[in-house]
Protein backbone atom coordinates (compact mmCIF):
# COMPACT_ATOMS: atom_id res chain seq x y z
CA UNK A 1 0.00 0.00 0.00
CA UNK A 2 1.80 3.40 -1.00
CA UNK A 3 0.61 6.37 0.64
CA UNK A 4 1.15 9.44 -1.01
CA UNK A 5 0.44 13.10 0.12
CA UNK A 6 -0.62 16.32 -1.60
CA UNK A 7 0.56 19.47 -0.13
CA UNK A 8 0.34 22.44 -2.88
CA UNK A 9 0.01 25.91 -2.45
CA UNK A 10 -2.60 27.52 -4.62
CA UNK A 11 -1.74 28.24 -8.21
CA UNK A 12 -1.83 31.98 -8.25
CA UNK A 13 -4.93 33.00 -11.36
CA UNK A 14 -4.97 29.46 -12.27
CA UNK A 15 -6.29 26.76 -9.30
CA UNK A 16 -6.59 27.00 -5.78
CA UNK A 17 -4.50 24.43 -3.20
CA UNK A 18 -7.42 22.48 -3.04
CA UNK A 19 -7.99 22.12 -7.06
CA UNK A 20 -4.35 21.17 -7.10
CA UNK A 21 -4.62 18.01 -5.13
CA UNK A 22 -7.47 16.93 -6.87
CA UNK A 23 -5.55 17.22 -10.54
CA UNK A 24 -2.35 15.73 -8.70
CA UNK A 25 -4.13 12.88 -7.59
CA UNK A 26 -6.00 12.09 -10.93
CA UNK A 27 -2.43 12.56 -12.25
CA UNK A 28 -0.86 9.65 -9.65
CA UNK A 29 -4.11 7.22 -9.83
CA UNK A 30 -3.48 7.11 -13.48
CA UNK A 31 0.15 6.28 -13.10
CA UNK A 32 -0.51 3.72 -10.52
CA UNK A 33 -3.36 1.97 -12.05
CA UNK A 34 -3.81 -1.01 -10.22
CA UNK A 35 -1.34 -0.13 -7.56
CA UNK A 36 -3.10 -0.03 -3.94
CA UNK A 37 -2.46 3.81 -2.70
CA UNK A 38 -4.36 6.08 -0.72
CA UNK A 39 -4.07 9.71 -1.14
CA UNK A 40 -4.12 12.77 1.72
CA UNK A 41 -4.65 16.00 0.37
CA UNK A 42 -3.28 18.66 2.83
CA UNK A 43 -3.53 22.24 0.69
CA UNK A 44 -1.40 25.19 1.66
CA UNK A 45 -1.86 28.74 2.08
CA UNK A 46 0.89 31.22 3.54
CA UNK A 47 -1.05 33.62 5.02
CA UNK A 48 -2.69 35.19 1.87
CA UNK A 49 -5.80 34.37 -0.09
CA UNK A 50 -7.07 31.16 0.53
CA UNK A 51 -5.53 30.75 4.02
CA UNK A 52 -9.10 29.94 5.21
CA UNK A 53 -10.42 27.15 2.92
CA UNK A 54 -6.90 25.61 2.89
CA UNK A 55 -6.62 25.22 6.75
CA UNK A 56 -10.12 23.96 6.71
CA UNK A 57 -9.52 21.11 4.48
CA UNK A 58 -6.58 20.09 6.08
CA UNK A 59 -7.46 20.80 9.58
CA UNK A 60 -11.22 21.25 10.29
CA UNK A 61 -13.27 23.53 12.44
CA UNK A 62 -16.50 25.91 12.00
CA UNK A 63 -16.62 28.64 9.69
CA UNK A 64 -18.69 31.98 10.39
CA UNK A 65 -19.89 34.96 7.84
CA UNK A 66 -20.67 38.74 8.18
CA UNK A 67 -20.92 41.48 6.66
CA UNK A 68 -17.91 44.21 7.57
CA UNK A 69 -16.49 47.15 6.28
CA UNK A 70 -14.55 46.87 3.26
CA UNK A 71 -11.16 48.59 1.92
CA UNK A 72 -13.94 51.51 1.07
CA UNK A 73 -16.35 51.45 3.46
CA UNK A 74 -18.92 49.87 1.68
CA UNK A 75 -20.31 46.15 3.11
CA UNK A 76 -18.23 43.11 1.99
CA UNK A 77 -19.03 39.57 3.59
CA UNK A 78 -16.68 37.70 5.14
CA UNK A 79 -15.83 34.89 7.17
CA UNK A 80 -13.10 33.61 9.70
CA UNK A 81 -13.24 29.82 11.93
CA UNK A 82 -13.12 28.89 14.70
CA UNK A 83 -10.16 25.83 14.59
CA UNK A 84 -10.55 22.40 16.87
CA UNK A 85 -8.45 23.68 19.10
CA UNK A 86 -10.58 26.77 20.01
CA UNK A 87 -8.19 29.10 17.88
CA UNK A 88 -9.82 31.86 15.48
CA UNK A 89 -7.98 32.16 12.44
CA UNK A 90 -8.74 35.05 10.38
CA UNK A 91 -7.70 35.88 6.56
CA UNK A 92 -6.96 39.22 6.12
CA UNK A 93 -7.93 39.11 2.36
CA UNK A 94 -11.24 38.18 3.78
CA UNK A 95 -12.06 41.98 5.02
CA UNK A 96 -9.27 44.16 3.80
CA UNK A 97 -8.09 42.11 0.47
CA UNK A 98 -6.71 43.02 -2.59
CA UNK A 99 -8.85 40.85 -4.76
CA UNK A 100 -12.23 42.91 -3.54
CA UNK A 101 -11.27 46.37 -5.13
CA UNK A 102 -11.14 46.29 -9.15
CA UNK A 103 -7.44 47.22 -10.53
CA UNK A 104 -9.13 50.88 -11.95
CA UNK A 105 -10.42 51.68 -8.06
CA UNK A 106 -7.15 50.72 -5.73
CA UNK A 107 -6.03 53.65 -3.96
CA UNK A 108 -3.65 53.00 -0.83
CA UNK A 109 -4.00 56.28 0.52
CA UNK A 110 -8.13 55.31 1.65
CA UNK A 111 -7.99 51.63 2.00
CA UNK A 112 -8.38 51.04 5.56
CA UNK A 113 -8.65 47.93 7.47
CA UNK A 114 -11.41 48.80 9.82
CA UNK A 115 -13.03 45.02 8.13
CA UNK A 116 -9.93 42.95 9.50
CA UNK A 117 -10.83 44.64 13.00
CA UNK A 118 -14.27 43.43 13.01
CA UNK A 119 -13.41 40.12 12.16
CA UNK A 120 -10.91 40.21 15.09
CA UNK A 121 -14.03 41.73 17.74
CA UNK A 122 -16.22 38.48 16.41
CA UNK A 123 -13.17 36.06 17.40
CA UNK A 124 -13.54 37.83 20.72
CA UNK A 125 -17.54 38.25 20.97
CA UNK A 126 -17.45 34.08 20.84
CA UNK A 127 -14.92 33.79 23.62
CA UNK A 128 -11.53 32.69 21.59
CA UNK A 129 -8.72 34.07 23.26
CA UNK A 130 -6.25 32.70 20.98
CA UNK A 131 -6.83 34.30 17.35
CA UNK A 132 -4.31 33.75 14.21
CA UNK A 133 -4.63 35.90 11.59
CA UNK A 134 -2.53 35.98 7.79
CA UNK A 135 -1.88 39.16 6.79
CA UNK A 136 -1.25 38.54 2.62
CA UNK A 137 -2.81 39.89 0.18
CA UNK A 138 -4.08 43.19 1.61
CA UNK A 139 -5.54 46.18 -0.33
CA UNK A 140 -4.42 48.55 2.59
CA UNK A 141 -1.69 50.82 3.48
CA UNK A 142 -2.88 51.95 6.89
CA UNK A 143 -0.86 50.45 9.51
CA UNK A 144 -3.44 48.88 10.68
CA UNK A 145 -5.01 52.05 12.35
CA UNK A 146 -8.32 50.97 10.78
CA UNK A 147 -7.99 47.93 12.78
CA UNK A 148 -7.52 49.53 16.22
CA UNK A 149 -10.43 51.79 15.91
CA UNK A 150 -12.58 48.76 14.93
CA UNK A 151 -11.67 47.63 18.61
CA UNK A 152 -12.31 50.79 20.52
CA UNK A 153 -9.17 53.18 19.73
CA UNK A 154 -9.61 56.51 19.19
CA UNK A 155 -6.99 57.76 16.42
CA UNK A 156 -7.52 61.91 16.84
CA UNK A 157 -5.79 65.07 15.33
CA UNK A 158 -4.42 68.27 16.66
CA UNK A 159 -8.23 69.22 17.46
CA UNK A 160 -8.97 66.26 19.52
CA UNK A 161 -11.23 65.10 16.37
CA UNK A 162 -11.52 61.48 15.08
CA UNK A 163 -8.84 60.87 11.61
CA UNK A 164 -10.27 59.37 8.93
CA UNK A 165 -9.56 56.12 7.33
CA UNK A 166 -6.22 55.05 5.71
CA UNK A 167 -3.06 55.61 5.31
CA UNK A 168 -3.04 59.39 4.33
CA UNK A 169 -4.94 60.22 7.12
CA UNK A 170 -2.18 59.35 9.22
CA UNK A 171 -0.47 62.40 8.52
CA UNK A 172 -3.39 64.19 10.29
CA UNK A 173 -2.48 61.89 13.52
CA UNK A 174 -1.45 63.90 16.83
CA UNK A 175 -2.86 61.54 19.14
CA UNK A 176 -4.18 57.48 20.06
CA UNK A 177 -6.73 57.03 22.79
CA UNK A 178 -6.49 53.52 24.08
CA UNK A 179 -9.02 53.83 26.80
CA UNK A 180 -11.56 52.21 24.70
CA UNK A 181 -9.29 49.28 23.33
CA UNK A 182 -11.14 46.50 23.96
CA UNK A 183 -9.62 44.74 26.82
CA UNK A 184 -9.85 41.58 25.86
CA UNK A 185 -6.87 41.65 23.48
CA UNK A 186 -4.65 41.83 27.05
CA UNK A 187 -5.95 38.44 27.78
CA UNK A 188 -5.38 37.23 24.02
CA UNK A 189 -2.39 35.60 22.29
CA UNK A 190 -2.23 36.99 18.51
CA UNK A 191 -0.13 35.29 15.98
CA UNK A 192 0.67 37.09 12.75
CA UNK A 193 1.35 34.82 9.32
CA UNK A 194 4.15 37.04 7.92
CA UNK A 195 6.62 35.62 5.52
CA UNK A 196 8.41 39.02 4.70
CA UNK A 197 10.85 41.10 6.47
CA UNK A 198 10.00 44.41 5.52
CA UNK A 199 10.13 47.21 8.59
CA UNK A 200 7.17 49.82 8.42
CA UNK A 201 8.80 52.75 6.66
CA UNK A 202 12.33 53.55 4.43
CA UNK A 203 13.15 52.43 1.11
CA UNK A 204 12.57 49.19 2.01
CA UNK A 205 9.31 49.84 3.57
CA UNK A 206 5.29 49.38 3.01
CA UNK A 207 4.76 52.00 0.57
CA UNK A 208 7.89 52.15 -1.47
CA UNK A 209 7.86 48.31 -1.55
CA UNK A 210 3.91 47.37 -1.74
CA UNK A 211 2.13 50.66 -2.31
CA UNK A 212 2.05 50.68 -6.08
CA UNK A 213 0.72 47.41 -6.39
CA UNK A 214 -2.32 48.84 -3.86
CA UNK A 215 -2.49 51.70 -6.65
CA UNK A 216 -0.10 54.45 -5.46
CA UNK A 217 1.81 56.84 -7.39
CA UNK A 218 5.38 57.42 -6.99
CA UNK A 219 4.44 61.23 -5.57
CA UNK A 220 1.47 59.28 -3.15
CA UNK A 221 4.31 56.44 -2.17
CA UNK A 222 6.08 59.71 -0.65
CA UNK A 223 3.20 60.67 0.76
CA UNK A 224 2.38 56.80 2.75
CA UNK A 225 5.81 56.57 3.52
CA UNK A 226 5.52 60.15 5.97
CA UNK A 227 2.67 59.42 7.07
CA UNK A 228 3.37 55.87 8.17
CA UNK A 229 6.02 57.57 9.60
CA UNK A 230 4.08 59.82 11.60
CA UNK A 231 2.10 56.84 12.61
CA UNK A 232 5.02 55.44 14.15
CA UNK A 233 5.71 58.50 16.09
CA UNK A 234 2.63 58.75 17.85
CA UNK A 235 2.25 55.09 18.34
CA UNK A 236 5.84 54.49 20.36
CA UNK A 237 4.97 57.62 22.45
CA UNK A 238 1.36 55.78 23.38
CA UNK A 239 2.44 52.47 24.14
CA UNK A 240 6.53 53.48 25.01
CA UNK A 241 7.64 50.89 22.79
CA UNK A 242 8.89 50.91 18.72
CA UNK A 243 8.56 48.09 16.15
CA UNK A 244 9.09 50.55 13.40
CA UNK A 245 12.16 48.43 12.43
CA UNK A 246 11.06 45.23 13.24
CA UNK A 247 11.21 42.56 10.81
CA UNK A 248 7.67 42.17 9.40
CA UNK A 249 6.57 45.64 10.94
CA UNK A 250 6.00 46.58 6.91
CA UNK A 251 4.00 43.47 5.94
CA UNK A 252 0.05 44.14 4.78
CA UNK A 253 0.60 47.67 4.17
CA UNK A 254 1.91 48.26 7.90
CA UNK A 255 -0.63 45.55 9.83
CA UNK A 256 2.31 43.98 11.15
CA UNK A 257 3.56 47.33 13.39
CA UNK A 258 -0.26 47.83 14.33
CA UNK A 259 -0.68 44.61 15.52
CA UNK A 260 2.84 44.03 17.36
CA UNK A 261 2.48 47.38 18.72
CA UNK A 262 -1.13 47.64 20.18
CA UNK A 263 -2.47 43.71 20.59
CA UNK A 264 0.92 42.51 21.39
CA UNK A 265 1.05 40.35 18.55
CA UNK A 266 4.07 37.47 17.35
CA UNK A 267 4.88 37.58 13.80
CA UNK A 268 5.30 33.65 12.78
CA UNK A 269 6.34 31.84 9.44
CA UNK A 270 2.88 31.52 7.60
CA UNK A 271 3.77 28.25 6.21
CA UNK A 272 5.27 26.52 9.49
CA UNK A 273 2.12 27.34 11.16
CA UNK A 274 -0.36 26.00 8.54
CA UNK A 275 1.73 23.14 8.49
CA UNK A 276 1.54 23.09 12.13
CA UNK A 277 -2.66 23.87 12.29
CA UNK A 278 -2.51 20.74 9.35
CA UNK A 279 -0.52 18.15 11.66
CA UNK A 280 1.75 18.01 9.01
CA UNK A 281 4.52 16.03 11.19
CA UNK A 282 2.18 13.33 12.20
CA UNK A 283 0.94 12.76 8.37
CA UNK A 284 4.69 12.68 7.22
CA UNK A 285 5.17 9.28 9.39
CA UNK A 286 2.81 7.03 7.10
CA UNK A 287 4.04 8.91 3.68
CA UNK A 288 6.08 6.96 0.82
CA UNK A 289 5.95 10.23 -1.43
CA UNK A 290 4.80 14.04 -1.10
CA UNK A 291 3.89 16.16 -4.22
CA UNK A 292 3.98 19.80 -3.68
CA UNK A 293 3.06 22.68 -5.85
CA UNK A 294 3.31 26.44 -6.27
CA UNK A 295 3.28 28.39 -9.45
CA UNK A 296 7.02 29.24 -9.42
CA UNK A 297 10.02 27.39 -7.84
CA UNK A 298 12.67 30.08 -8.28
CA UNK A 299 15.04 32.14 -5.70
CA UNK A 300 11.70 33.03 -3.85
CA UNK A 301 11.49 29.69 -3.02
CA UNK A 302 14.71 29.15 -1.32
CA UNK A 303 14.16 32.21 1.35
CA UNK A 304 10.70 30.75 2.84
CA UNK A 305 7.67 29.89 0.41
CA UNK A 306 5.53 27.17 1.00
CA UNK A 307 7.47 24.78 -0.79
CA UNK A 308 10.47 25.16 0.45
CA UNK A 309 8.37 24.39 4.10
CA UNK A 310 7.11 21.27 3.16
CA UNK A 311 10.40 20.02 1.86
CA UNK A 312 12.33 20.67 4.72
CA UNK A 313 9.58 18.99 7.23
CA UNK A 314 10.15 15.83 4.52
CA UNK A 315 13.45 16.59 4.96
CA UNK A 316 13.54 15.55 9.15
CA UNK A 317 10.40 13.14 8.74
CA UNK A 318 11.00 9.55 9.92
CA UNK A 319 13.60 9.98 12.28
CA UNK A 320 15.24 11.93 9.59
CA UNK A 321 14.90 9.37 7.09
CA UNK A 322 13.14 11.81 4.93
CA UNK A 323 9.94 11.39 2.68
CA UNK A 324 11.01 12.08 -0.96
CA UNK A 325 9.12 15.16 -2.03
CA UNK A 326 8.79 15.90 -6.11
CA UNK A 327 7.52 19.24 -7.10
CA UNK A 328 5.61 21.09 -9.56
CA UNK A 329 5.95 24.73 -11.26
CA UNK A 330 4.81 27.09 -13.68
CA UNK A 331 8.59 27.76 -14.13
CA UNK A 332 11.02 25.71 -12.70
CA UNK A 333 14.22 28.03 -12.09
CA UNK A 334 16.21 26.46 -9.64
CA UNK A 335 19.70 24.46 -10.12
CA UNK A 336 19.89 20.70 -9.13
CA UNK A 337 22.23 21.96 -6.69
CA UNK A 338 19.66 24.08 -4.97
CA UNK A 339 17.02 21.47 -5.07
CA UNK A 340 19.30 19.42 -3.21
CA UNK A 341 19.67 22.19 -0.57
CA UNK A 342 15.78 21.96 -0.46
CA UNK A 343 15.48 18.70 -0.15
CA UNK A 344 13.55 18.15 -3.13
CA UNK A 345 14.14 14.98 -5.19
CA UNK A 346 13.34 16.36 -8.52
CA UNK A 347 11.37 19.57 -9.84
CA UNK A 348 8.87 19.36 -12.99
CA UNK A 349 7.34 22.21 -15.11
CA UNK A 350 3.73 21.58 -15.31
CA UNK A 351 3.14 23.09 -19.23
CA UNK A 352 4.11 19.97 -21.11
CA UNK A 353 4.93 22.21 -24.67
CA UNK A 354 5.60 25.35 -25.29
CA UNK A 355 2.24 27.49 -24.78
CA UNK A 356 0.90 30.99 -23.92
CA UNK A 357 0.39 32.17 -20.35
CA UNK A 358 -3.50 32.40 -20.75
CA UNK A 359 -3.43 28.48 -22.23
CA UNK A 360 -1.02 27.14 -19.39
CA UNK A 361 -3.88 29.28 -16.69
CA UNK A 362 -6.79 27.78 -18.70
CA UNK A 363 -5.52 24.24 -18.89
CA UNK A 364 -3.81 24.38 -15.56
CA UNK A 365 -5.56 21.12 -14.21
CA UNK A 366 -5.23 18.91 -17.29
CA UNK A 367 -1.33 20.30 -17.47
CA UNK A 368 -1.07 19.58 -13.40
CA UNK A 369 -2.94 15.69 -14.09
CA UNK A 370 0.07 15.10 -16.97
CA UNK A 371 2.78 15.87 -14.85
CA UNK A 372 1.67 14.22 -11.98
CA UNK A 373 1.54 11.01 -13.87
CA UNK A 374 4.73 11.65 -16.09
CA UNK A 375 6.52 11.90 -12.25
CA UNK A 376 5.16 9.10 -10.62
CA UNK A 377 5.93 7.03 -13.60
CA UNK A 378 9.48 7.77 -13.70
CA UNK A 379 9.05 7.50 -9.60
CA UNK A 380 7.57 4.12 -9.41
CA UNK A 381 10.03 3.01 -12.38
CA UNK A 382 13.38 4.08 -9.92
CA UNK A 383 11.16 1.80 -7.06
CA UNK A 384 11.33 -1.43 -9.33
CA UNK A 385 15.50 -0.91 -10.34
Amino acid sequence: MLSILLAPDSLKGSLSAQQACIALEVGARRALQGVQSTFTHVPLADGGEGLLDAVLTSSGGTRSTLDVRGPFGNDVSAAWARLPNGAALIEMAQASGLTLVAPAQRDALRASTHGTGELMRAALDAGCREIVIGIGGSATSDGGSGMLQALGARLLDHDGNDIGPGGAALQQLAHIELTNLDARLAQTSIEVLCDVNNPLCGENGAAKIYGPQKGASRQQVEALDAALLRFADVASQTVNVDYRREPGAGAAGGMGFGLMSFCGAKLVSGIDKVLSLADFDAKLESADLVLTAEGSIDAQTLSGKALSGVARRAQEAKNGVGVPVIAFGGAVRLSGEELDQLGIIAALPIADAPMSLEESIEGAAVLLADAAERALRLWLGGRKL
